[in-house]
């Protein structure tokens, strides 16, 4: 049967005769009318939106005593609105509050406690006010409170008494606590899986993130989302794609991350690449601070995927990566100071940003630290540093480090000359893929005889037995 159009209900107009009574019985002193009149005017609902009325109002009903008054007001003071931004204030108030049982003002109060705004940190007095609030069926005190055992945060590590907690707030269809306890099912927490040493349960983990995710909790959307990528037993893996977009509409950082990197390379049900489509949600999680989305839209901008080739774009991306730590992005920039590439040639500029990567362990930024060093390039030239910083590189098998300490060690510059060990590095880069290596190694050979080719090679092999040699995932320009 087909049903003819019809025409949605209007909504409802507000009531001025409920602001006029509120209004009256306010001003005759009745804290519960002066309590809805601030919510009329907190929310804007009958009467212009005025936090600075809302405020004076709910401080008339919280000096009657009227716990939930008391409550609101603190937070209007923890927020900052229509009132000067105080914590202590915000902790007096709610403490009036907590005092008279309100499970809202026992969390808050227990909020503030826990990271010391407005009151000193202290973490027991937080899970002594979460306890009180959680008893009261508050879920979200009861999540908080699972946060603490599970953390150590006031109270000893406890892992059963951590998935208690979540489960009463998942039981009261707290999304954040569902997602919470899936995964300490998938991490084998508090479950006889923890106690036997073993890993959780990823069906029961994925129970807990299905029902988080119907709630539309972004979170829940993104683990579900990464399991069907993963091809986690119980997963479709063509519904990755659509879980992680939900996640990503909703501003989550990650998915937008693994969404941009899913359609750059046609994965996870897309069907086919989409460089522009990729840079879209690169550029949102970038935006949000997404230290790998902040160095792959750097990358996307140096390389011209998805978007014309922009040096500088890259060069400010790559920089709001290095300045969260990120290694990667300190090396590039390092490049591409050096070569001034989207910015004017700098190598002092360039050996600063080396030598942060360098110190948080980047085998090419130690490498091309050592070159600086060597050849004094934005820097004294000190060949016992180039040694320093090519041996560090050289360590972790990077074929180039090892091709110029190598080099050092057969000209004794800033080391002892050592040609058995010079060939020793050599043999090293040249198995590593290292060209130059390959065609030198014969060259160093010639000056040894058999019996110190013999001792280069047992070096060599020693240093395969101590180590576990990678091939870098990168080489200097």
């Amino acid at each position: 049967m087909q049903r003819p159009e019809t025409k949605p209900e209007p909504e409802p107009e507000p009531d001025p005769s409920l602001f006029a009574w509120f209004a009256r019985a306010a001003e005759r002193g009745n804290p519960y009318a002066q309590f809805n009149l601030a919510l009329l005017y907190k929310n804007g609902d009958g009467v212009r939106r005025d936090d600075g009325l809302a405020c004076l109002w709910l401080a008339r009903a919280a000096r009657q005593h009227l716990a939930f008054a008391q409550n609101h007001l603190g937070s209007m003071y923890s927020q900052g609105r229509g009132v000067a931004q105080s914590h202590s204030l915000a902790a007096y108030w709610f403490g009036l509050a907590a005092e008279q049982g309100d499970a809202s003002a026992q969390q808050n109060l227990g909020d503030l406690y826990r990271k010391g705004r407005g009151v000193s940190r202290q973490p027991d007095q937080a899970v002594a006010w979460y306890y009180k609030a959680a008893e009261q069926d508050l879920a979200s005190a009861q999540r908080l409170l699972g946060e603490c055992y599970l953390n150590g945060e006031g109270v000893a590590v406890n892992h059963a008494l951590a998935m208690a907690w979540f489960r009463k707030a998942a039981v009261l269809e707290d999304a954040a606590a569902e997602v919470e306890l899936g995964l300490m099912y998938r991490r084998g927490q508090g479950t006889a899986a923890e106690a036997s040493g073993r890993s959780g349960g990823e069906a029961e983990a994925l129970h807990w993130f299905r029902r988080a995710a119907g709630r539309g909790h972004p979170a829940a959307q993104r683990l579900l989302g990464l399991a069907c990528l993963e091809g986690v037993a119980g997963c479709d893996p063509q519904g990755a794609y659509t879980w992680l977009q939900c996640a990503a509409r909703q501003g989550d950082a990650e998915a937008q991350f693994t969404l941009g990197q899913m359609l750059a390379g046609g994965q996870g049900g897309t069907g086919h690449c989409d460089e522009v489509r990729a840079l879209a949600w690169t550029t949102r999680a970038a935006e949000q601070g997404h230290v790998l989305a902040q160095y792959n839209l750097g990358n996307m901008y140096a390389h011209g995927r998805g978007v014309p080739r922009d040096p500088a774009r890259a060069l400010h991306w790559y920089r709001m990566a290095a300045e969260q730590g990120a290694p990667n992005a300190q090396f590039t920039l390092g490049v591409m100071y050096a070569h001034g590439q989207g910015v004017r040639r700098d190598e002092t500029a360039a050996v600063g940003w080396y030598r942060r990567a360098a110190e948080q362990g980047d085998a090419s930024a130690q490498n091309n630290l050592g070159v600086m060093y060597a050849n004094g390039q934005g820097v004294r030239q000190d060949d016992a540093l180039a040694v320093h910083w090519y041996g560090l590189a050289a360590e972790q098998g990077h074929a180039l480090a090892q091709y110029n300490l190598g080099g050092m060690y057969n000209s004794g510059r800033g080391v002892e000359r050592d040609t058995v060990r010079s060939y020793m590095w050599m043999l090293l880069a040249a198995d590593a893929g290292d060209p130059a290596a390959s065609a030198n190694k014969a060259i160093v050979a010639r000056r040894l005889s058999p019996q110190q080719i013999d001792s280069a090679v047992d070096m060599q092999r020693a240093w395969r037995r101590a180590r576990t040699v990678e091939s870098p995932e990168r080489r200097a320009a």
